[in-house]
Order: structure tokens, then sequence, then C-alpha cells
């Protein structure tokens, strides 16, 4: 009698092991959920505060009256959107460099002002001259610079911010042209900036909730304001 108490005590505190487990374990799962239904809330709270001040800049540049556009320098605007705070600037593709149209010896430059040896200056500068030479279609997207061979992380991320594939030009517009990118390809310096950004902009947007949760939205549109009854820009390259 008292091997089988005994033993339906041992079942017991078994069973009752095993339901704590098992309670732990979907407890664990819950709070989990919570926190990635608290996050996708804030990320698509963020995401469209950071949307509300791209169609910002795009309002501003699309004003008939030029005093009240905004600037191509970079600058942050400081806006709000509801809770959000928003820092949003604007930059032209015009001040940058073409992979498609400049000569390979400024991209040279621009790969070892990055932190590019010679060496490797050299070769990606011989890989694009070959990507772009013959019967072979001009580069599509930014990202197809780093598949050139000898392309590595560190040099794309610091020379993918001055290139473009859109301004169509054989050097950037010095007006327009960040300060750094002026010196490293030695165009005029000084000088105002041109009140005009052109066609083709790049509007970074960074929204910030009240908690500290943020996003960066980094979008490249081609401006249509004078076509009535079509939308007043088209995305031709969209960063999140």
């Amino acid at each position: 009698m008292t091997t089988q108490r005994g033993v339906a005590l041992l079942l017991v505190l078994w069973v009752l092991a095993l339901l704590g487990t098992l309670l732990a374990g979907l407890l664990g799962w819950v709070h989990l959920q919570n926190r990635q239904a608290l996050w996708q809330r804030q990320h698509t709270q963020a995401l469209l505060a950071a949307e509300a001040g791209v169609a910002m800049a795009v309002t501003a540049q699309l004003e008939r009256d030029p005093q009240h556009r905004w600037l191509a320098d970079g600058q942050p605007h400081a806006l709000r959107f509801n809770e959000a705070s928003l820092a949003v600037s604007l930059t032209s593709e015009a001040g940058k460099l073409d992979v498609n149209a400049a000569p390979v010896d400024a991209f040279a430059r621009l790969v070892q002002a990055c932190g590019g040896s010679a060496e490797q200056s050299g070769q990606l500068s011989q890989a694009l001259n070959q990507r772009r030479g013959g019967d072979r279609a001009p580069l599509r997207t930014l990202e197809e610079v780093r598949e050139l061979p000898a392309m590595d992380q560190q040099v794309y991320l610091c020379t993918s911010a001055h290139l473009t594939l859109w301004s169509g030009l054989p050097a950037p517009d010095a007006r327009l042209a960040s300060p750094w990118l002026r010196r490293v390809l030695n165009l005029p310096q000084g000088g105002a900036i041109a009140s005009d950004a052109g066609p083709v902009i790049t509007v970074q947007s960074r929204a910030t909730l009240p908690g500290g949760f943020g996003t960066t939205l980094s979008v490249t549109l081609l401006l249509n304001p004078s076509k009535e009854g079509v939308r007043p820009y088209r995305v031709l390259r969209w960063q999140e």
C-alpha cells in the first residue's frame, strides 16, 4: 500500500512538473507574440510617418514659387507628423557621379577616397569599364556596383552614397554636389547651391516615435510637375 502511494505521489509530481513546463512555454510564446505585435505596430507607425516626410519634401519641390522649395544640400528639416519627429533631407542626383556616363578614372578616385587601395580602385575601374562596354546594357541598379570584382562592403557603402544612374552627366553638377565629392573629383569649389535640384531627387526621411523607435526611408524620385492628371512623381529606388 505504501509503495502504491509513493508511485502515485511521484506520478502526480511528474504531471505537475510537465504542466509547469508547458505553462512556462506557453507564457514565453505569448510574451514573444506580444513583443512581435508591438514591434510591428511601431514599425508600421514609424514607416507611415517616414512616408509622410517624403510626401512633404515632394510637395515642397512641386511649389511654383522657387522660394518655397528646399535646397538639395542634404541638410535635415525638422518636421512633425502626428506624434513622430521627422528629419527629412533632400539631395539631387545631378550632384552625384553617374556610373554609366562618367569616366572610369573618376570612379577610381571615388573608390580610393572611400578607403580602397590603388590596386583595388584599378581593378574596379577596369571591371566597370568592361561592364559598360560592348553590347551589354548599362547598369540598371546601384546594387550591380556591389557585384563588381574586387568590390567589398565597406567601399560599396561609401561609394554608393555618391553614385547615381539617373543624371546622364559626365561629371556631377558642382552646384549640387557635396563638398566632400567636390574635393575628391576636383570640381569647382564654393558658390551657392543651385536652387533647382533637377527632376531626379533623393529624399531621406527619418521618423522617430516618442518611445525612441525609428525607421529611415531613402527614396529616389523622378518628378513630373507639369503633367496634369498623372501622379506628380515616379519612384526609381526605394530603400528602407
